[in-house]
């Protein structure tokens, strides 16, 4: 079974994609700030992450930068913005989509 680490701070999205994906066969785990959510990514045994942009503690792109330095662990970020500067940053700091 595949392990995903979601980063969020809006627990009831947590929940709702945590829903979806265990329907799915899915493992998961929420945390809802950026430090958590580094030391879990970092320390965890997790196949993806789902990692929100504004978050509390350590925003989304700094979460993603402390974890380029020490993991490939793929990333899929996460924002209500969408605006296209944020995705271009994203994927210029190693998100996978």
């Amino acid at each position: 079974m595949n392990k995903i680490l979601i980063i969020d701070d809006d627990e009831e999205l947590c929940e709702l994609v945590s829903e979806y994906l265990t329907v799915e066969g899915f493992e998961t785990e929420a945390v809802h700030d950026g430090e958590s959510g580094l030391e879990k990514a970092v320390d965890g045994d997790y196949d993806l992450a789902i990692l929100d942009v504004m978050l509390p503690k350590l925003n989304g792109f700094d979460v993603l930068r402390k974890l380029r330095e020490q993991s490939k662990l793929p990333v899929l970020m996460l924002t209500a913005r969408g605006d296209d500067m944020e995705r271009i940053v994203g994927l210029e700091i190693g998100a996978d989509d």
